[in-house]
């Protein structure tokens, strides 16, 4: 199954997408919400939207984030061998792990904001995870008993905050609509494999990011269950994962970064692509 959320900005809908067509289910949920991923909801949603006769959505209509905004996003940090080397980090022996802000939250195809004072504003193509039952001191081979879904993120981060101002990195990760998440959350079901997705990144056309999650240092059974050791993770809680190399901190011979009337653009297998138009702070 496939979730979206449609509608203007803080009064999104949920649906689903049943082969390519865009149906309204609020009829049926309230939202992608903590309450929905708590229970049996997803499940029941599946077995009602085969009788249900569900309004269909013109796909023209603007898609929010794929989830209402969650408890927590947690971020792994250098999570791919290539990545790491092109910063010129050290390979990490545990994940790395940090928080972005929810107010970041935006929907896929949202307006990038370049933040205020900004000169380093970066990309990252990424796989998220999306919690989908109350996960703490989860084993590894449990861990996938707590996901609801994957779903695509760009986890935007501008470097001067993040690596040149001092303290966590968080500071560079949460600026306004620096997580655009979605097109849609894509039930397990959907995914063949997720330790074998390309994921994909240009900017103006040029691709600059072309991964895959086969590379992953730290693969996503480990990275719920190590996280979990630490810290709840509650109900529609959001793991991202990490990015493979292509990031404008690590062009060579000159890092280089957004400006606006950049263009964006995003994709993962099985996931969707999205599409963010880069603006200035106003």
């Amino acid at each position: 199954m496939k979730l979206i959320r449609f509608g203007e900005a803080g009064a999104e809908k949920p649906g689903v997408i049943i082969n390519e067509t865009y149906y309204d289910v609020s009829s049926l949920v309230s939202d992608y919400d903590e309450n929905f991923f708590a229970g049996d909801e997803i499940n029941k949603l599946a077995e009602s939207i085969k009788t249900a006769d569900l309004p269909i959505v013109e796909k023209n209509v603007r898609l929010g984030a794929a989830l209402a905004r969650p408890s927590k996003i947690i971020c792994v940090g250098l999570n791919y061998k290539d990545h790491a080397a092109e910063t010129n980090a050290a390979i990490p022996t545990e994940p790395i792990l940090f928080f972005k802000a929810t107010t970041a939250i935006v929907g896929p195809n949202d307006d990038l904001e370049i933040p205020k004072n900004s000169v380093k504003t970066d990309w990252e193509v990424e796989l998220a995870v999306v919690i989908g039952k109350k996960a703490k001191y989860v084993s590894e081979a449990d861990a996938y008993n707590h996901i609801a879904g994957y779903v695509l993120h760009n986890d935007y981060s501008e470097r001067e905050f993040q690596l040149e101002r001092n303290g966590q990195w968080v500071k560079g990760k949460s600026a306004d609509t620096f997580a655009p998440i979605g097109p849609f959350i894509a039930t397990p079901d959907e995914i063949e494999d997720v330790h074998n997705l390309r994921l994909w990144l240009t900017v103006n056309g040029k691709t600059l990011q072309d991964g895959n999650t086969s590379n992953l240092i730290f693969n996503v059974p480990f990275m719920v269950s190590y996280i979990s050791q630490f810290m709840t993770l509650l109900p529609g809680d959001v793991i991202t994962t990490g990015t493979p190399a292509g990031v404008g901190l690590g062009q060579k011979p000159t890092p280089w970064y957004l400006k606006p009337g950049d263009v964006v653009e995003l994709g993962i297998d099985g996931l969707g692509s999205s599409k963010q138009n880069v603006k200035a702070y106003s």
